[in-house]
């Protein structure tokens, strides 16, 4: 379906307090962008807190959208990850290629208490981006 160059997903969970306006947004903003889905996935998210230090969900809207992997994703992702971030809300880590370590950080706060216990010879490349800025 995306061909040789397969596809980035892009994940976010946005409060119910944002939600409404922040997803119309992100909808209007891919719209414009010209660049396409052909996948997408709103759930709503319950109260229950995780015990989890990096568990994704919150209490909000998620939504998940497959773009086909092109240069033109980058800025489009920028804006995105901006709008979420700003609504209090935050992408999902194990779908990410692009997060920076600025919002990883804001949106995972116990990130301290995981590499706090990480074997210092085990380290991925998203790990490297989201923790060593």
């Amino acid at each position: 379906l995306y061909g040789r160059r397969g596809f980035q997903q892009y994940q976010c969970v946005v409060p119910s307090a944002a939600a409404a306006p922040v997803m119309r947004a992100l909808l209007a903003r891919i719209a414009q962008s010209g660049q396409a889905s052909f996948l997408a996935v709103l759930k709503r998210c319950g109260d229950q807190a995780s015990a989890g230090y990096l568990s994704f969900p919150r209490e909000g809207l998620s939504l998940a959208l497959d773009f086909p992997q092109s240069a033109r994703l980058a800025p489009l992702f920028a804006w995105m990850d901006d709008c979420v971030h700003e609504a209090g809300g935050r992408l999902y880590p194990a779908k990410d290629a692009h997060m920076s370590a600025r919002h990883f950080q804001q949106a995972y706060p116990d990130w301290v208490r995981v590499e706090a216990q990480r074997d210092p010879w085990l380290q991925s490349r998203f790990w490297q981006r989201v923790t060593q800025s």
